[in-house]
């Protein structure tokens, strides 16, 4: 053999001796390349085990949450970053009376909250339930969740057993009336017999028929406050304009006021102003401050409204006279139920003012004005979504009105 021939072979077997070892390295290599693909075939097995008991795991906790939504027997909504509802529950549509997904929130509550729905607390829906609102952001996307109560039995069991203290304060008022009806009423029982006495002369008929009936509209009054309190904060609600309120308050105190040489002055107003309430109410609330104004002048009373005006959501009203005022020992009873200083008083004229303005969420205050008659200031809300008067308008020009020193409490 040549040497050619020697070093082909030799070659050759070299070779054949790296082809037998990379086939080794490459059957050994895809052992093991074998081997972890198991091995994440497994783990890949086990992980997709685990993502899907999550899965079902929270298949069951929404089915849970869907159930316990619908048993909820408060209204859910969820409303996106764009203000539109998402989703609800089965109370949210019997609650409002409305196929709501897919609404905007905004929309929904112009149609079906009667009173301000913008923030958290107790609103008025418009078929007249009542109901407590309640809101949360999301956290995970922009949005939030509204939870609407329904408090109407609540809110009617609240009224009734206000009824009720009243109808109780009424036996607690049955003894103390009881002389105070007695003697206006035997007064005018003894007027009424002697103008059947046949010698009387016809003006002395005439005065005693006029005592009579004085005495007759002083047991009116009575029985008309008692009815106010018991009554309290039934009225029903609307849209009032409240110089039309004034005005009618004006046309029935005026003709009373001018046989005492008293004067009434009432605002101006340069724009409508609505408020929220019932105006037979409130006109009565009005004339029962008037009235107690004119019992504590005797003479020269003024009674002057002037209108301010506290925020954008309601109303605010001063009501002043130019009596003695109300002296400091008793300021923190005027508005308790039977407290007088009056011997033919209720006690009930600035308590049925009280329960009224509160009847209508708004208050009452005496302000602290000494010398300076007595001052009240009146917060009404305004009707629904309507803004007063613009910004750096809240400011009361006090009308100027003489002293009365001559008058009693």
């Amino acid at each position: 053999m040549s040497q050619q021939d020697t070093n082909q072979a030799q070659y050759l077997e070299e070779a054949f001796d790296t082809f037998n070892r990379m086939s080794m390295q490459l059957e050994s290599s895809y052992r093991d390349l074998e081997d972890q693909v198991n091995a994440l075939h497994k783990e890949l097995a086990a992980a997709r085990s685990e993502r899907l008991k999550q899965l079902a795991e929270k298949e069951r906790l929404a089915d849970r949450l869907e159930r316990l939504l619908g048993l909820l027997p408060g209204a859910v909504l969820v409303v996106d970053g764009e203000g539109i509802i998402k989703q609800t529950n089965p109370m949210a549509e019997t609650l409002l009376e409305d196929k709501l997904t897919g609404k905007s929130w905004a929309a929904v509550q112009r149609d079906h909250f009667l009173s301000d729905s913008s923030e958290a607390g107790e609103v008025q829906l418009r078929n007249g339930k009542h109901v407590t609102l309640s809101m949360q952001a999301l956290d995970a996307e922009p949005g939030q969740v509204v939870l609407i109560m329904d408090i109407s039995d609540q809110h009617e069991l609240k009224a009734m057993l206000n009824r009720q203290d009243r109808l109780a304060g009424m036996g607690e008022m049955a003894a103390r009336l009881a002389h105070q009806i007695r003697t206006p009423l035997t007064t005018a029982l003894l007027y009424a017999t002697n103008c059947q006495t046949a010698n009387i002369k016809p003006i002395e008929q005439q005065r005693m028929n006029s005592r009579v009936v004085d005495r007759l509209k002083q047991l009116e009054h009575m029985v008309n406050d008692m009815l106010r309190f018991t009554r309290g904060g039934d009225f029903v609600p609307g849209t009032i304009n409240l110089k039309h309120l004034l005005d009618e308050f004006a046309q029935i105190i005026e003709p009373q006021l001018e046989q005492i040489n008293g004067y009434l002055k009432l605002p101006e107003f340069t724009q409508l102003i609505e408020i929220q309430g019932d105006q037979a109410a409130l006109l009565s609330a009005l004339l029962n401050l008037a009235d107690n104004a004119m019992q504590a002048a005797d003479n020269n009373v003024t009674i002057c409204l002037e209108l301010i005006t506290a925020n954008d959501e309601d109303v605010s009203l001063i009501f002043r006279d130019n009596g003695p005022g109300i002296s400091e020992d008793i300021r923190q009873n005027i508005f308790t139920p039977f407290f007088t200083t009056k011997s033919d008083g209720t006690g009930l004229g600035l308590a049925v003012v009280h329960a009224t303005l509160q009847a209508h969420k708004g208050d009452i205050k005496l302000l602290n004005k000494k010398d300076k008659g007595a001052w009240f200031e009146i917060h009404l809300p305004l009707a629904d979504a309507y803004r007063l008067l613009p910004s750096g308008s809240n400011t009361i020009n006090y009308c100027e009105i003489p002293q009365q020193q001559h008058a009693r409490v």
